[in-house]
């Protein structure tokens, strides 16, 4: 069983920056991919980006230059960097762990003010 602990959302102005991180209570080693999800108030969840066990990175296309995502298996973390931040990337953040089960998080809120 593996549990995910999102951290580092808040209150930031638009073009700040947050960044999140994601503690998995398990090895992540197997997971082939981890992932940040979102979901904005009356909105389905929605990719944000992944990232494979060898660190092949694939992005949203309206985070694409804005986010980065990393992992660091060793210490069973995955991070997101978010830029330039903008009032729609509103929403609560889910890490997720994808391999032969699938796992989530509770999700840090992030709220971007105009």
């Amino acid at each position: 069983q593996v549990q995910l602990v999102e951290s580092g959302g808040g209150l930031v102005q638009a073009g700040g920056s947050l960044r999140l991180s994601c503690a998995a209570s398990g090895t992540i080693f197997s997971f082939h991919i981890m992932g940040w999800y979102r979901q904005a108030p009356g909105k389905e969840r929605e990719l944000v980006a992944t990232i494979t066990s060898v660190g092949s990175t694939n992005y949203a296309d309206s985070m694409k230059g804005r986010f980065t995502i990393s992992r660091d298996n060793a210490k069973n973390t995955v991070n997101l960097q978010m830029n330039s931040l903008k009032p729609e990337d509103t929403a609560v953040y889910y890490c997720r762990a994808i391999g032969p089960n699938d796992y989530w998080g509770r999700g840090t809120q992030v709220t971007v003010s105009s």
